[in-house]
């Protein structure tokens, strides 16, 4: 089937696209593997206009419904292949689909320790989402590796659950992270800060027991139920990197109307070299690119 546009990414920033280019009258699809994105993994958003406090999971079945009451459809496919000749040719993992333009709002995927037995021991101790799996948890002992926002809502959320929350952070003190987030920590007394501390190992037969750090150069060892890595995310550029898209820092570079180098194709949200990424920033940006792809298809 033939679009004006297709969104790849069902984030805010690719949610927020569709919105915009729908009420433009721009016949749109969104294709993305986890609809509403790694937003829905956030126990609490708090600085997102409007809302004080709310889940991520709820705010993006909000954004999702928006969307899909403009009669836009989203689709739950992954795409594997992108070339253009007259339109763009998208192939999934389902089907395949044209388009006059394309919006690459593919954000950015969790990072990891890069130790020894991670991938062995994920899902057997070792997590990437405090808000899917803190349940797991209750009256445990878990570790926080990381020191931004992400590593300290995760350790207040599970500081709700657990019996104690280390957070692991390679610096000496939380200097990334949201000053209210630090306060709110530094209140918990369930929470205990390690800085300058390393994960050199994970120690466990069938399932994390411990895990060996470096602290102050010196190594020990800590015994954990759990430990949830939070330490940043990799922008997922490889669809940029087949249509040839000039990359910035492992980002994508755009201007002002969040074009792209490539002709036709603009881009928004984690994946772009836009300093700031949150929600908010994200969603600006969709919006821009929305109405960009509005504009270029009136000329």
């Amino acid at each position: 089937m033939k679009y004006d546009l297709i969104i790849i990414g069902a984030g805010p920033a690719g949610l927020t696209a569709a919105l915009y280019a729908a009420r433009y009258k721009v016949k749109t699809l969104v294709i993305g593997m986890l609809h509403g994105g790694t937003v829905t993994e956030a126990h609490r958003v708090c600085n997102f206009p409007s809302y004080e406090n709310i889940g991520g999971v709820e705010l993006m079945l909000k954004m999702i419904k928006q969307v899909k009451n403009l009669k836009v459809k989203i689709k739950q496919e992954e795409v594997i292949n992108i070339n253009k000749k007259n339109l763009f040719k998208i192939v999934t993992n389902k089907g395949e689909y044209s388009s006059k333009k394309i919006i690459i709002a593919t954000g950015s995927k969790r990072m990891k320790i890069g130790v020894k037995r991670e991938d062995e021991l994920t899902g057997k101790g070792i997590n990437y989402c405090a808000t899917c799996d803190a349940a797991f948890y209750k009256a445990k002992t878990v570790g926080v590796l990381g020191g931004g926002n992400a590593a300290l809502t995760s350790a207040l959320l599970l500081a709700k659950i657990a019996k104690k929350v280390y957070i692991i952070y390679r610096r000496d003190k939380f200097f990334r992270a949201e000053p209210m987030w630090v306060d709110d920590v530094k209140k918990e007394k369930k929470i205990v800060p390690v800085f300058n501390s390393e994960v050199l190992k994970l120690i466990g037969k069938n399932k994390l027991e411990e895990v060996e750090i470096e602290k102050d150069g010196k190594k020990e060892k800590i015994k954990l139920d759990g430990l949830f890595v939070e330490i940043g995310g990799i922008s997922n550029i490889k669809l940029a990197k087949l249509l040839g898209i000039k990359i910035e820092r492992n980002y994508i570079k755009v201007g002002k109307e969040q074009k792209t180098n490539v002709e036709g194709v603009f881009a928004a949200g984690d994946v772009t070299n836009n300093p700031l990424k949150q929600i908010v920033t994200a969603c600006g940006q969709g919006a821009v690119a929305g109405f960009s792809v509005y504009k270029d298809l009136m000329k």
